[in-house]
């Protein structure tokens, strides 16, 4: 099979003329592979078959695929031209490694994995038997609801691919709304330690402070906190480390020594003795050690105020 779509933007195809059209097939339809189908179909692609193993993945690709052929993954790719294995990081070694000896058809055929850990290394046992493989993240969270897809509209995808198909590659990206982003297959990991580590770090981090607010009576923390975040999130973004601001950044050593301890008195496992650390308590010292190292080196931070920093979080987990 050829590469089909050439196009690297709407804007550049005349208004008579379009991308020659895919039929896509989805191996695992889960909130992520339902998204990208619909935004594909979007496009004027056709999801023609789908495979799904939970009764809520088979729910959805029943409702938003009513015309596709629900069957297993190697039947799937006999109706497709395009594949979106879009199973979890740890299934996909597998699942490549089993439509490869099992006879399944790969020859020509484009496979498009959408896991931010790899590049197109795992689809090797697909590729020696012909296959066309790319790697297309799309640097997003889905919940499940039906705005998953309109999420997709300036998102970037983490995009690896053989040269011969970066073209495809980034055409089904702008297609499906996103923007291509070229990474490295030597550097998938660290692109996607980067991105998992800054959006479910953040969550965990906020439901924290939530529940921390809870405890200091604040009914609507929720509400406390979103104008507070959002200023934090777009200096951060804006600015990097020369966005920081609060007690660390400004060596408040004893202010911090009193959110330790209070921290510390949130908690009944505090007052045992040998107890390890509450976990709000460990979180915090990290952060702190951390966002004290940064400020420094970015010298926001004196060091004489460093040190004394230090002096109230050494020792703590």
């Amino acid at each position: 099979m050829t590469i089909l779509i050439t196009h690297m933007n709407r804007e550049s195809i005349p208004a008579d003329e379009h991308p020659a059209r895919l039929a896509v097939g989805i191996i695992g339809a889960g909130r992520a592979g339902t998204a990208l189908g619909v935004a594909l179909a979007r496009a004027g692609h056709q999801v023609v078959a789908a495979s799904a193993v939970s009764d809520a993945s088979l729910r959805r690709a029943r409702a938003n695929f009513p015309a596709a052929v629900i069957t297993e993954p190697g039947q799937v790719l006999r109706h497709a031209d395009l594949a979106l294995l879009t199973v979890p990081d740890d299934a996909l070694p597998g699942l490549v490694a089993g439509l490869a000896t099992t006879g399944a058809p790969l020859e020509g055929r484009m496979l498009a994995h959408a896991s931010g850990r790899y590049g197109v290394s795992v689809l090797e046992p697909a590729t020696r038997q012909g296959a066309l493989p790319l790697a297309l993240h799309p640097v997003m969270t889905f919940t499940g609801r039906a705005d998953d897809v309109d999420r997709l509209r300036g998102t970037s995808f983490g995009v690896t691919a053989p040269d011969v198909l970066r073209p495809a590659a980034e055409a089904l990206v702008i297609e499906m709304g996103g923007e291509p982003v070229f990474i490295a297959e030597e550097h998938r990991d660290l692109y996607h330690a980067a991105i998992a580590g800054a959006a479910n770090h953040l969550i965990t981090l906020v439901a924290q402070a939530m529940d921390l607010l809870r405890k200091a009576g604040v009914a609507e923390p929720a509400r406390l906190l979103a104008p507070l975040l959002s200023a934090s999130l777009d200096n951060a973004l804006r600015f990097g480390d020369a966005g920081l601001t609060g007690p660390v950044a400004r060596g408040d050593a004893a202010t911090v020594a009193a959110h330790v301890a209070a921290l510390e008195a949130s908690t009944p496992a505090a007052a045992t003795p040998g107890a390890p650390a509450p976990a709000a308590v460990a979180a915090y010292v990290a952060m702190a050690r951390l966002t004290a190292d940064r400020a420094l080196a970015a010298g926001i931070l004196r060091p004489a105020d460093a040190e004394r920093l230090l002096d109230v979080l050494g020792g703590r987990p």
